[in-house]
């Protein structure tokens, strides 16, 4: 059963779907630009079935508030403002692409946070053309494009903090690569697997939306690396 709530925090209302064992160990799913929570019921329950799971809403997507800044370094923040208000100590953290950087700057930030990381096609961050979307983008029920924008710029144009803090995870942690299907460029995953002290790779031919495209693979992989 999984059960829709919200959570009010300092800076914003987060929307999130709460699901599986109730006493297990948590895992919290972040999704990626443009997606929302529901993005993951297509691996769920099969991915974790032993923990209970939190699959957000980060801000600017899906029934989450719309603030009037966005960054990467804020939805961190948030997702760290969740951990404290459901009093979540220490949890699993999977994200997927722009989810995936949120995910490893909080492992960065506050590696005590964090026991197994799961980074799905994010790489380490270097900058690239930009791709932000024009301003006169509509809105689209399920986001907000002044978010993509904001978060698009920074991942256009990374701090190289960022790639520095990679070194400093301390979390047990997996990445999960698309192949060269992926946009994604393949080396860079590679240079995050090289910085990251704990970190194992698997590649599953999918290209950028590993766990939808292929779930079944994905919980294959993900799955046994998240057991107790």
């Amino acid at each position: 059963m999984t059960n829709v709530r919200t959570v009010e925090l300092p800076e914003v209302t987060l929307a999130y779907r709460e699901s599986g064992r109730i006493g297990g160990p948590p895992l919290v799913l972040l999704h990626a630009l443009g997606e929302r929570a529901t993005d993951w019921d297509v691996v769920l329950p099969d991915l974790a079935p032993g923990h209970h799971v939190y699959a957000l809403d980060l801000r600017g997507h899906g029934d989450s508030g719309r603030t009037a800044a966005y960054s990467l370094e804020a939805m961190r923040e948030d997702v760290l403002a969740f951990l404290d208000a459901l009093g979540l100590v220490r949890v699993d953290l999977v994200g997927h692409s722009m989810g995936g950087a949120v995910a490893y700057l909080l492992a960065q930030a506050a590696p005590e946070r964090v026991d197994r990381l799961v980074l799905e096609e994010i790489p380490a961050l270097h900058p690239r053309p930009s791709s932000v979307p024009p301003e006169g983008a509509d809105e689209p029920a399920h986001f907000d494009w002044a978010m993509v924008r904001a978060v698009k710029a920074q991942l256009d144009d990374p701090d190289p903090a960022w790639r520095e803090g990679l070194t400093r995870i301390t979390a047990r942690t997996l990445a999960v690569a698309g192949g060269p299907a992926s946009p994604v460029p393949q080396e860079r995953i590679a240079e995050l697997v090289r910085l990251v002290p704990d970190c194992g790779l698997v590649t599953i031919e999918a290209g950028h939306l590993v766990h939808s495209a292929r779930p079944a693979e994905f919980v294959a992989a993900v799955a046994p690396f998240l057991e107790r």
